[in-house]
């Protein structure tokens, strides 16, 4: 039985990631009880997150607190203590950020918007695929639309390394065109399924 307290997620990890790259990270925070690392059952490959659990809870706490956004293989890892089901975290509370600056980064991002509330997911910006720039956008996703709100309404117009940024509900992937998330159709699955 897992002590989950004393167990961190860890998300948005590479390909070539191992039990063992992971285990020699945390042990850093503290001793490593167990590391589980789902891989896909046909190409082995993992799945992009884990869990991590310590001998004593505190160890979590500050695993948390310092290996957040911590780059592995180039790519900012998301480590947080013991995340409610994965399912139930998308509630569509997701919002869309432009007009970045090329500086700005996944971890500003995160540090930015992670003000307003429980961000679920490392933030996402949109990079070209062959230098890796930024292509001046991207999107935060929050565990509630209390957060997502008032990130938008303070956010919106505000300046973010010498740029003035757009903050806006993103747009439904799946949905009709031009349909936003913050609907209130969405709302009320969420507030229906808290």
């Amino acid at each position: 039985h897992r002590n989950q307290d004393a167990t961190v997620y860890i998300g948005g990890l590479e390909d070539a990631i191992t039990t063992a790259i992971l285990w020699e990270l945390m042990t850093q925070a503290g001793p490593v009880k167990h590391v589980y690392l789902p891989r896909d059952r046909i190409t082995s490959r993992n799945q992009g997150y884990g869990f991590c659990e310590f001998y004593r809870e505190i160890d979590a706490a500050y695993a948390a607190s310092v290996m957040n956004m911590v780059r592995l293989f180039g790519k900012p890892i998301r480590v947080q203590q013991s995340v409610v089901d994965r399912r139930s975290i998308d509630i569509g509370a997701n919002i869309f950020v432009g007009n970045l600056d090329p500086e700005v980064d996944e971890k500003l991002l995160y540090d930015t918007f992670s003000a307003f509330g429980v961000i679920v997911e490392t933030p996402h910006i949109m990079r070209d695929p062959a230098d890796g720039t930024s292509k001046g956008y991207g999107f935060v996703k929050f565990g509630s639309f209390d957060a997502s709100d008032l990130a938008i309404e303070a956010m919106n117009s505000q300046y973010l390394a010498n740029r003035q940024i757009v903050v806006q509900y993103a747009y439904k992937k799946d949905g009709a065109a031009g349909e936003r998330h913050g609907s209130d159709a969405e709302r009320l699955l969420a507030r229906a399924s808290a």
